[in-house]
């Protein structure tokens, strides 16, 4: 009997060495996730924002990107990673001609694939896009 007890000792040390990465691998996974959730809806606030205030004051892309600078900057986002770009579409329908538009785009930096080793980069671009009528 206590032959079979000596080899089960090992059975816990075992089972938690084969469980421990793949939780932890899920863990920083929904972490990632989580961030790249937030990230993504701060860039649509920016977006939304820009675009409001480009439809008000049309053809000022001055004021409507410094609003979305602004709200980058403020989340704490690297200036160097975004790209903001605010125009007009015209749709040539009588009455609703003008459409703007504003699109802001973010290199989003996951940590944990830089910890993978053989993956190709360690960035997601996430992009988000707004359009109103003018007012």
């Amino acid at each position: 009997m206590k032959k079979d007890e000596r080899h089960i000792k090992g059975q816990g040390l075992l089972e938690f060495a084969l469980v421990a990465p793949i939780f932890l691998i899920l863990l920083f996974g929904m972490v990632e996730f989580g961030r790249a959730w937030m990230t993504k809806n701060i860039l649509t606030g920016a977006a939304r924002e820009a675009v409001r205030i480009y439809a008000v004051i049309p053809y000022d892309n001055v004021v409507a990107e410094s609003r979305a600078v602004n709200i980058l900057s403020s989340a704490g986002l690297d200036s160097s990673r975004w790209a903001i770009s605010i125009h007009s579409e015209d749709l040539s329908v009588p009455g609703d001609n003008l459409v703007m538009r504003a699109d802001v785009t973010y290199n989003f930096p996951v940590i944990v694939l830089g910890f993978i080793p053989g993956l190709p980069t360690n960035n997601i671009l996430l992009t988000t896009s707004t359009s109103m009528r003018r007012e």
